[in-house]
């Protein structure tokens, strides 16, 4: 499969790599970014560089009119979505649930929840409307059925809804032809391992991944655009650990 492809939270870390890959695989890619247009834009430079085809789309996922851009721009551009990688996703610093507080629980979910609700329900509309499928891949994390105990509880819980979504939708989408499945990445060395307060995670936590490294962010990209493909083509509903066997 090949065509327009969304990737959300795409201007650095795994949604970067994951652009470039997609790319390489022939899709033509929207780079969302919320902020980091500099950024973004250094992405559509690399892939269009290799020949690849890219655009830098601007918009925040948690707002219904940015996302509905977002997909206006993408078609102007390459025409019907064809894919979305739904990867836009934030973290605090490490905290205990009992000092969370609601500005920061929603904040999360606003994003991570909320937001990946509004880019897939976009999506499934607009790939329902054209009729020819098409492929989702949501970018869910290991603090999903782990908990992020003592650290990121309202993150794990943001993304174990994305997990329950990607299962429902996947069944409602069937029929029509339109896939759904979702990724775990684990212990991935990206920028969003080093949060305020959080110290050097990935070294504290590597005694838990069985295959004793950090994952990179190609690594997760390269299941995200095996999932989009053909390739994948009787798999749906799928939820994938990227995590080392952690």
């Amino acid at each position: 499969m090949s065509g327009a492809l969304l990737i959300t939270g795409a201007s650095r870390g795994i949604g970067a790599a994951c652009a470039i890959a997609a790319a390489a695989d022939g899709w033509a890619v929207g780079v969302n970014y919320n902020s980091n247009a500099a950024a973004a834009e250094k992405v559509v430079g690399a892939i269009t560089a290799s020949g690849g085809h890219a655009i830098a789309l601007p918009g925040n996922v948690a707002r219904e009119a940015d996302v509905r851009a977002m997909y206006d721009g993408l078609e102007a551009a390459f025409g019907p979505v064809r894919g979305l990688i739904n990867n836009a996703g934030i973290l605090d610093a490490p905290a205990r649930l009992v000092d969370i507080d609601l500005a920061r629980w929603q904040r999360i979910f606003d994003t991570n929840t909320t937001g990946s609700f509004l880019v897939l329900r976009e999506a499934l509309r607009r790939m329902e409307a054209a009729g020819n499928g098409g492929a989702v891949v949501n970018m869910s994390s290991m603090a999903a059925p782990l908990g992020a105990a003592n650290e990121f509880v309202d993150y794990a819980a943001s993304k174990g809804a994305v997990e329950s979504m990607t299962i429902g939708l996947a069944r409602e989408m069937a029929p029509l032809g339109i896939r759904i499945n979702a990724i775990r990445p684990g212990l991935i060395d990206t920028d969003m391992q080093k949060t305020p307060g959080g110290g050097d995670r990935l070294a504290r936590l590597m005694h838990s991944v069985p295959m004793g490294r950090a994952g990179r962010a190609d690594e997760v990209a390269a299941a995200a655009v095996w999932l989009l493909s053909d390739a994948a083509s009787y798999i749906t509903g799928a939820i994938i650990p990227v995590s080392g066997g952690r």
